[in-house]
């Protein structure tokens, strides 16, 4: 007798499952070229059946996991890449009965940190990721954001202040390679950096403020573990709207390395109100999800409780 994919088999043993890998070939500029490849020979090794998608841009693999997800009776769907694999991934399963699996090997890997997946280790990663694949998947809240007729889900934060003008221009660079690609975007951008005007709008009461960082958060950290909002939580059924006033430009710059640590909640200047849903309005500034492109505000962010199945 065989069991059919993602049921018990005789004696209570967990079945094969069926499983689609979508490999960034590009992760970590493209120097862990061999995980993904790793992960697929770990999984079928298990006895479970894998169907291996690559392709050699972000937008051919993402057209493809979203056929595959429509296609075939999935139990899984695991992406090997960092932030922007994730964010593919979320925004393919969301709200769907498909598991979603991370292996880590990005620069960034926020959401492999708040779900306590390695990030510096492939070989644990995928250890965990097998066994993972045994258990229950757990249910996590996402952020649904709403920009003109477009949707796009999130599973950690959205930026819209300095920090995604420093992505922006970070985006638009070659070199250098890695994470000083970041660091050197944000000490270009500090230089003409202003305080942004905003309409901020929480759970339907609107004000008018001037900031230098907004961000709406349902995980904990931003930029490769930049803890915005340490005390988030991924399935309390509500965001947190970070936010930093108005302030000099070296002040800023003297903060960043407390929100790396978690210790600038404090500061006079900060303040992280929770929410169902806030709105976001200013002028000349694009929106960054999980690290990825939304596009320009004004964006509508919604919390949908339960919306993901993680194995983690």
């Amino acid at each position: 007798m065989t069991s059919a994919p993602g049921t018990d088999a005789p004696g209570g043993e967990p079945s094969a499952k069926l499983i689609a890998v979508a490999i960034n070939p590009q992760a970590s500029f493209g120097r862990r070229r061999g995980v993904g490849p790793a992960a697929v020979a770990a999984l079928e090794a298990a006895g479970h059946r894998v169907h291996v998608l690559a392709q050699p841009n972000y937008e051919l693999l993402r057209r493809e996991t979203e056929t595959i997800v429509a296609q075939e009776p999935l139990d899984a769907l695991v992406v090997v890449g960092g932030d922007g694999m994730v964010s593919l991934g979320v925004n393919v399963v969301a709200e769907t009965d498909v598991a979603l699996g991370i292996v880590a090997t990005g620069t960034g890997n926020d959401m492999a940190r708040t779900l306590g997946l390695p990030i510096d280790d492939p070989d644990a990663a995928i250890a965990r990721l097998q066994d993972a694949v045994t258990r229950t998947p757990r249910r996590i809240d996402l952020g649904r954001v709403r920009h003109g007729e477009l949707v796009t889900w999130f599973g950690c934060v959205l930026s819209a202040g300095f920090d995604a003008l420093v992505n922006e221009r970070a985006n638009r660079m070659t070199r250098p390679k890695g994470a000083s690609r970041y660091t050197l975007s944000m000490v270009r951008e500090l230089l003409t950096f202003r305080p942004i005007p905003y309409r901020i709008e929480i759970d339907g009461v609107a004000s008018e403020r001037s900031a230098m960082l907004i961000s709406v958060a349902n995980g904990r950290s931003i930029g490769g573990g930049m803890l915005i909002t340490p005390d988030s939580e991924l399935d309390d059924g509500m965001l947190d709207l970070f936010v930093v006033g108005a302030m000099s430009r070296f002040r800023l710059l003297r903060v960043f390395p407390k929100v790396f640590k978690g210790t600038h909640t404090a500061l006079p200047e900060v303040s992280i109100v929770r929410a169902r849903s806030v709105k976001l309005q200013a002028e000349g500034v694009i929106a960054y999800a999980d690290g990825e492109r939304v596009g320009p505000l004004p964006v509508e962010v919604t919390v949908v409780p339960a919306a993901l199945r993680v194995l983690a």
